[in-house]
């Protein structure tokens, strides 16, 4: 039973906190959630107090390991039963399998890991990996972010990452893959990668060219922009006529809350630009600067709008 003493503000927040931790969060809700965020201090407050929560891991540690048993546990129940208090870690926990990846690297990190077979991947901001190795295939599933994948040469046990609806087998050494949301780009640095994508037929990707996917829509191969594809990995960020929206959900990878486009006439604006990752949390006041934008930044979230 819900607890009537919670305030419904909090029970608002918490709902709001775990759905905004969605990579597949739709432009409708960031919308609603910015109405409901700005309507009222006692919005505020609440996903505050949410987002704190968060960091109280140890709270829902008893809930993850009977989620790991058995994962008939409703959203709802979790959200608003009797986990209450701590739901708001549980719910977005047990939800995410990203979260318990076999490879995770935070905000603004990298992590460089060595596979079981001697290969190698490189992890970029924010990015989860899942090992998923047998005797006949060397399968990693990349649940979001960035991976540069050095591949140990095994004529016998292909090497495949699925992310999104694509999977990537390599031909050769060296390649790179992002993926946020369901938006993915295969970039090829050495070699060659068979890129397989939902029912189309498989197309084969050589140095120097990648290749861009969404949900079922496959985009043409075309020649990479190596500087860009390389820049996270010598800690820059890399822009060369983006849309905003594209580089807005790349600068969140690099700073804890959501980033709010709260006018999507703004969306398309062309930005090229280069930042330092380790001072990322500038790049917004730069692109006020230099674009028709103004930025409301909370510290839990920032919301953009266009300039009056």
């Amino acid at each position: 039973m819900q607890d009537e003493n919670i305030d419904p503000a909090y029970q608002q927040a918490v709902e709001w906190f775990v759905r905004m931790q969605d990579a597949e969060v739709s432009a409708e809700e960031q919308k609603a959630f910015s109405l409901w965020f700005t309507s009222s201090p006692a919005h505020q407050a609440a996903y505050q107090r949410a987002s704190l929560l968060w960091e109280r891991f140890d709270l829902v540690k008893p809930e993850y390991k009977k989620y790991r048993k058995s994962r008939n546990i409703s959203r709802r129940s979790l959200l608003l039963g009797g986990l209450a208090v701590a739901a708001l870690p549980a719910s977005y926990f047990l939800l995410n399998p990203a979260l318990y990846a076999d490879y995770l690297s935070g905000i603004g990190e990298q992590l460089s890991v060595t596979l079981p077979d001697g290969s190698t991947a490189q992890l970029g901001t924010h990015t989860a990996l899942s090992l998923d190795f047998n005797a006949e295939t060397r399968r990693l599933i990349l649940h979001h972010g960035q991976a540069l994948f050095n591949v140990a040469p095994m004529a016998n046990r292909p090497f495949e990452v699925v992310a999104g609806t694509g999977t990537a087998e390599a031909l050769g050494t060296q390649f790179d893959i992002r993926l946020i949301g369901n938006a993915a780009t295969v970039t090829v640095l050495e070699s060659a990668v068979k890129l397989y994508h939902a029912n189309t037929s498989p197309v084969v990707i050589k140095a120097g060219w990648q290749i861009d996917y969404a949900g079922n829509v496959k985009g043409e191969l075309h020649p990479a922009n190596l500087t860009e594809a390389e820049a996270w990995r010598q800690g820059r960020i890399y822009f060369e006529d983006k849309p905003l929206h594209y580089v807005l959900s790349e600068l969140e990878r690099y700073r804890r809350g959501k980033i709010i486009l709260a006018d999507a006439t703004l969306a398309e604006i062309p930005v090229t630009a280069v930042f330092n990752s380790e001072s990322s949390h500038d790049a917004l006041n730069v692109l006020a600067e230099a674009l028709p934008i103004r930025v409301f930044d909370t510290g839990l979230a920032a919301f953009i709008y266009g300039k009056k």
